[in-house]
C-alpha cells in the first residue's frame, strides 16, 4: 500500500533510504547500447551493482531486447511490480509519460542528473509516488558503494 502523498526525496539520506529497498527500476528512454549514451550506461551500471532494470525505450521500435531484458513500451505494460522509474526524458518531454508511470504506480520515479519538471513532479506526488529530480542513479549507487 503506497501512502497518500508522496514525497519529493532530496537529501543523501533519503535517496540511500530509496536505494536500499530498491530490487527493480524500469528505465524509461533507456537507449541500446550501441549509442554509448548515458541512457543506457547509467542502467548497465545499475544492473552490474544488483538491480533488475526493465527497458522502456521510447525509440528503436525494432529493438526487442536491452542488457539481456525483454523491452516494454509502456511501464504501465511492465508485467511485475516496479520500485523506480528512472526517466531518461528532456524536462519537456517528461509529462506526457506521467499518465503511464502513476498506472504504474512505482515507489519513486527518478529524474536523472540535468532532469527537473516540478509540475510532473507534483503530479507524481499527489498520486502517491516519492520523486527524486536532478540526480543521477549512477552518482548514487557509487556514492553509497555499489
Amino acid at each position: 500500500m503506497h501512502p497518500a502523498s508522496g514525497r519529493l526525496l532530496e537529501s543523501d539520506d533519503e535517496i540511500a533510504a530509496l536505494l536500499a529497498v530498491t530490487r527493480r527500476v524500469a528505465v524509461l528512454g533507456i537507449k541500446p547500447a550501441w549509442t554509448e549514451k548515458p541512457a543506457y550506461y547509467v542502467a548497465a551500471y545499475a544492473q552490474r551493482a544488483g538491480l533488475e532494470i526493465i527497458p522502456v525505450p521510447v525509440y528503436y521500435p525494432d529493438v526487442v531486447e536491452i542488457l539481456g531484458a525483454p523491452v516494454y513500451r509502456r511501464v504501465a505494460d511492465v508485467p511485475q511490480p516496479v520500485d523506480i522509474v528512472n526517466i531518461f526524458r528532456r524536462p519537456a518531454d517528461v509529462p506526457p509519460h506521467i499518465d503511464d508511470i502513476i498506472a504504474k504506480h512505482p515507489r519513486a520515479a527518478w529524474m536523472q542528473l540535468g532532469i527537473r519538471n516540478d509540475a510532473a513532479a507534483a503530479r507524481l506526488t499527489a498520486a502517491g509516488i516519492d520523486v527524486v529530480q536532478d540526480r543521477c542513479l549512477l552518482i548514487e549507487l557509487q556514492r553509497l558503494g555499489r
